[in-house]
């Protein structure tokens, strides 16, 4: 009888580790499928294939009462007080970066023919960092003093983003386009006054 009893225990035993193993089996699978969803989340990597184009007109006056563009005196016509080309930094990206006052005297970024890849949480900022050439500019922007304008409105195209009333100009060089994400910029333009 002791022998049975032994022998049944021990294939209890297997038994009872089988069952842990198909239990394991479960909670690994359970674990490794949320893991896989907060990857796609967080990584969103069908952002590369999708494509968002914005054809925005250079905010103005209305149509309706606006007097003749001929009519208006040209210091309210709306002026580029800075411009610079946007080089690639994790992203390709091109297009060019323009602050623009306009006849109210407010100020605008407008980017023009932009053209990057889309990616998770695009911000348009302002900042004081240098622009800096490949991957040892990527990380610079947040390092000392920007405004975000917002997020980026769409990957390509042409598109405006107010500028707060008040903000020294002169205290920001460049644009960026930061992946909040990621902490890294997609692209850049320095900013040069137009005198």
């Amino acid at each position: 009888m002791e022998g049975r009893a032994g022998a049944a225990g021990g294939i209890g035993s297997k038994g009872m580790v089988v069952v842990v193993r198909g239990r394991w089996r479960w909670v690994l699978l359970g674990v490794g499928v949320v893991a896989f969803g907060a990857g796609l989340y967080w990584f969103q990597p069908w952002k590369l294939w999708e494509n968002a184009t914005v054809r925005e007109a250079l905010p103005g006056p209305s149509a309706t009462g606006a007097a003749a563009p001929s009519a208006v005196p040209s210091a309210a016509q709306p002026r580029t007080v800075a411009e610079g080309a946007l080089i690639s930094h994790e992203h390709t990206t091109t297009g060019t970066a323009k602050v623009i006052r306009l006849g109210d005297g407010s100020y605008t970024l407008r980017l023009e023919n932009l053209d990057t890849s889309n990616g998770p949480d695009l911000r348009v900022w302002l900042t004081d960092a240098p622009v800096k050439e490949g991957v040892d500019g990527w990380r610079v922007f947040d390092d000392g003093k920007y405004v975000s304008l917002g997020k980026l409105k769409g990957n390509k195209g042409d598109q405006n983003y107010e500028i707060p009333a008040g903000l020294n100009l002169s205290e920001y060089t460049s644009v960026a386009i930061w992946c909040d994400r990621f902490d890294v910029s997609f692209g850049a333009a320095p900013l040069a006054s137009h005198a």
